[in-house]
């Protein structure tokens, strides 16, 4: 274990430099930006982690005092001047909510490569015997399934109502994703193989039936949305599952939490995106005055939206100093 007065040497700076952020929110309020912002909740996290740290080394010495004040000092100031920015949803969407999800992006790339798994075996198994759709499937939607007819009696569905269960579907779908991180990650796993498996076998039995282009027609306008919301709420739920696992130097409890807090976020994140998500899968996907060439279109589009989304959020970004992990 590091010795006290070593530690202090080694983390001076640092929370002199929270200090002088400290003293600048409070004298010169009206010259705060967003940087600003950006910058004072990186250096309160980073000390936030240094007295977690010296609170189970020696509670009552003088530099956790000192911490514990400063600490306390940022965290008012910080959350006072977010709760009063009429900025905060934009700030929250246009930079931080894309700046967790590039600091978490392996645990969401692991999340759809975990789904892909589960799609390419539903696939393969429907190719090697199609009636293992039965095992794959649950009843009620093998009864729902008939290549020849997709598209069909799509007019007489209404869009609200089919808007809000699909809605309602994605979002149980991502919160048992992010869930199943309290279970050290394993039922996220399920959750993402098991949604791919479907996948995959819907799309080999539709193959088998030379439907292809019209199942994906049908499948990607709303599937992109959806897919990178569930990949982004998986990923949530296997970070909090490794901080589970694999908490750091930090204090277990500590880590856990701040694991939680930001995969907590990442999951509100998305919300409006179910809706618009919802939206398309109730408006777009079974329009019968579209034609699949529209459709695939439409999800080019989307994914060019998500994408430009992304680039633009990092750029927003740029100048704060990257976490570790």
């Amino acid at each position: 274990m590091m010795d006290i007065q070593d530690f202090i040497k080694k983390h001076k700076a640092t929370w002199r430099d929270l200090e002088e952020k400290v003293a600048f929110f409070r004298k010169r309020p009206k010259e705060i930006q967003g940087k600003h912002i950006d910058e004072l909740t990186q250096a309160y996290k980073k000390v936030s982690s240094h007295y977690a740290y010296l609170k189970t080394i020696d509670p009552r010495d003088e530099a956790t005092l000192y911490l514990n004040q400063l600490v306390s000092s940022a965290h008012h100031l910080l959350y006072q001047e977010q709760n009063r920015s009429s900025q905060q949803l934009k700030y929250f969407f246009q930079s931080y909510f894309i700046a967790l999800i590039h600091k978490r992006r392996f645990f969401i790339v692991l999340a759809f490569l975990l789904f892909t798994l589960g799609g390419a075996f539903g696939a393969v198994s429907i190719a090697m015997d199609p009636l293992n759709l039965y095992l794959i499937l649950p009843p009620e939607m093998t009864a729902g399934i008939d290549p020849e007819q997709i598209g069909e009696g799509h007019d007489q569905i209404s869009e609200p109502l089919m808007a809000t269960t699909i809605m309602t579907n994605n979002i149980q779908v991502a919160i048992l994703a992010f869930l199943g991180g309290i279970t050290f990650g394993i039922f996220t796993v399920y959750i993402l193989l098991f949604n791919g498996l479907i996948i995959g076998a819907m799309a080999a039995v539709f193959w088998q039936a030379g439907q292809t282009y019209m199942f994906w027609a049908y499948i990607l306008p709303h599937g992109i949305l959806e897919l990178a919301i569930i990949f982004v709420a998986g990923g949530a739920g296997l970070y909090m599952g490794y901080r589970m696992l694999v908490p750091g130097t930090a204090p277990r409890k500590y880590q856990i939490g701040r694991a939680a807090s930001e995969s907590l976020q990442l999951l509100l994140g998305t919300i409006p995106l179910f809706v618009i998500a919802g939206l398309i899968e109730g408006y777009v996907t079974p329009s019968t005055t579209l034609s699949p060439e529209m459709k695939y279109a439409f999800a080019l589009m989307t994914l060019a939206l998500i994408v430009l989304y992304y680039v633009y959020g990092i750029y927003k970004r740029k100048e704060m100093a990257p976490e570790s992990r």
